[in-house]
């Protein structure tokens, strides 16, 4: 089997959670910040009644109730994925203007009983969209293309899906 070379966290400045002090495994947690998702000037989502997951070493994702998003844009995606901590995922496409954005978003319509939180909320992909922003502040996308996470400035790395952290 091969050992997870784990690397040195960052330095943690104020104002700053490093991803190293969350859980393993993942949980979820209500938060009130401001999350918003733009794309070709519409607006796709808009709420501070999110759920954030957290797990070592991700940034955090960010659930989205569907009364907050502009579902008339988001037609189902065929594919689905197993999380261990969560359950099935489901997928959304979302269409704006002609452009469709297939698997841009997720979510659970049965989570496990952990996550019964987030249960039909749907955490988007940020890399496609031309503004996700967190508390006004534009995120980047974790590294990697398969996770969903969101870092802004709040966060300290490094972050899992850099070259090199598949056995984090």
């Amino acid at each position: 089997m091969r050992q997870a070379h784990h690397p040195q966290p960052d330095p943690v400045a104020p104002g700053q959670e490093s991803v190293w002090d969350y859980p393993r495994p993942a949980i979820a947690e209500r938060t009130q910040r401001h999350i918003r998702i733009a794309h070709r000037g519409v607006v796709i989502a808009d709420t501070r009644a999110a759920w954030r997951t957290l797990e070592t070493s991700h940034p955090p994702t960010y659930y989205i109730p569907p009364t907050d998003i502009a579902m008339t844009h988001l037609p189902p995606n065929p594919a689905r994925s197993i999380c261990e901590w969560k359950g099935q995922a489901v997928y959304w496409d979302v269409i704006v203007g002609g452009e469709r954005i297939v698997g841009a978003g997720w979510s659970y319509p049965s989570p496990t009983p952990s996550f019964a939180g987030i249960r039909d909320h749907i955490a988007f992909y940020a890399a496609p969209f031309d503004e996700v922003t967190i508390d006004g502040e534009q995120v980047i996308p974790q590294p990697g293309g398969f996770y969903g996470g969101w870092i802004t400035s709040r966060e300290a790395g490094p972050f899992k899906g850099v070259p090199g952290s598949r056995f984090w």
